[in-house]
């Protein structure tokens, strides 16, 4: 009698909608390097600045919100130096929105990979994520480097507390929300390409109904309530009260923040496991 045969990798359509293999997208981590590594220099490529582009989009944006916001509209800044403000609130703004802009675009993006070779599907988006953490990490440096010459050369006062211990907390919330909604998005697009292009308008209206060109207290009425609902809001000011001790610690808000990531991560892998057996026929 011949012996059984032993399979070293089964592929099956039949998978539950929340399957995550953990162990399978741990043995094919080398493939999500390479996909990270892919992500960051095909970016800066083509460009004449390269990885500058790192340091003048950030400090661009901040002067234009700097000129408009601060010299013409007046919006006040909580008492904080409006340039670290703002340069604060556009770090950890950028991460988030790369984020869910990229992996909103994981199945018609790589449809020409997905359908010539198997790999677990989730190691694309989740290498995208890993790429932008990349990006963040230089852009905190640049927010270091803008403060500390700030309160060397513009005799500014910056009062860091305790709970900037927890910035790996903010941005493991931040990076699972971006995640979350970008697979769900990926999903959606692969039949209705219009989500794509509502996205881009979407994440643009969504940076103004979170704290980033004004602190949570300039609001009121209806329109503080409407943005204290926004799952961004808490992580904005949490960061801001670290870095400059000004506004409070919002703990409430942070469990809110952490909560609605994980239940749209988990939706958004339903989905995600959904779509993957048969989008190729829709892509």
């Amino acid at each position: 009698m011949l012996d059984e045969e032993k399979w070293t990798e089964v592929i099956s359509a039949k998978r539950h909608l929340l399957d995550i293999n953990l162990k399978e997208l741990w043995r094919y981590r080398d493939l999500i390097i390479l996909f990270v590594s892919r992500d960051f220099i095909s970016t800066y490529k083509q460009t004449v600045l390269g990885p500058i582009w790192l340091f003048l989009q950030p400090l661009l944006t901040t002067l234009t919100f700097y000129i408009v916001f601060t010299q013409i509209a007046q919006i006040s800044t909580n008492n904080i130096d409006p340039i670290l403000f703002y340069l604060s609130g556009i770090t950890l703004w950028n991460y988030f929105s790369d984020c869910l802009n990229k992996t909103s675009n994981t199945f018609v993006s790589n449809a020409g990979i997905f359908g010539k070779v198997y790999f677990p599907r989730l190691t694309t988006p989740i290498s995208i994520v890993l790429s932008n953490l990349i990006k963040l990490g230089i852009q905190l440096v640049l927010l270091i480097a803008v403060a500390a010459y700030r309160v060397i050369f513009n005799g500014i006062t910056i009062e860091a507390n305790w709970t900037l211990l927890m910035l790996p907390l903010l941005i493991l919330i931040l990076a699972i929300m971006g995640l979350g909604l970008g697979i769900i998005f990926s999903s959606l697009t692969t039949k209705y390409r219009d989500l794509s292009f509502l996205l881009t308008f979407a994440v643009q209206l969504l940076m103004y109904a979170t704290p980033v060109i004004y602190p949570l207290n300039f609001t009121s009425g209806k329109l503080h309530l409407l943005i204290s609902y926004n799952p961004l809001t808490p992580i904005m000011e949490n960061f801001r009260f670290a870095l400059f001790n000004v506004g409070s610690f919002d703990l409430k808000g942070l469990v809110y923040a952490g909560a609605f990531s994980l239940i749209t991560l988990a939706f958004g892998i339903i989905l995600f496991n959904k779509v993957e057996k048969s989008f190729m026929d829709t892509v």
